[in-house]
């Protein structure tokens, strides 16, 4: 009978109620496993935005998004 941190003894019950304590178990064992990833690790890569690439998305989605068209015509204007 081994016991780690995320498995746990199989018991020879296999009643509904059990299995889904089991079942319960292992998802707040997996939950609390995950380690949180620290804000150093994280980069942001900016992607250089021209007027034209904005102006040729606003025709993209004109006919299926106007009011996003227009943001996007708008934003290109300010530059």
């Amino acid at each position: 009978m081994s016991t780690s941190k995320l498995t746990y003894t199989e018991f020879s019950d296999t009643s509904y109620l059990s299995n889904v304590a089991a079942a319960a178990r292992q998802l707040l064992a997996a939950l609390l496993a995950v380690k949180p990833r620290s804000a150093a690790v994280e980069t942001v890569v900016e992607q250089p935005v021209s007027n034209a690439w904005l102006h040729s998305l606003a025709q993209d989605c004109e006919r299926h998004s106007p009011n996003l068209s227009a943001e996007l015509r708008f934003m290109a204007s300010r530059g």
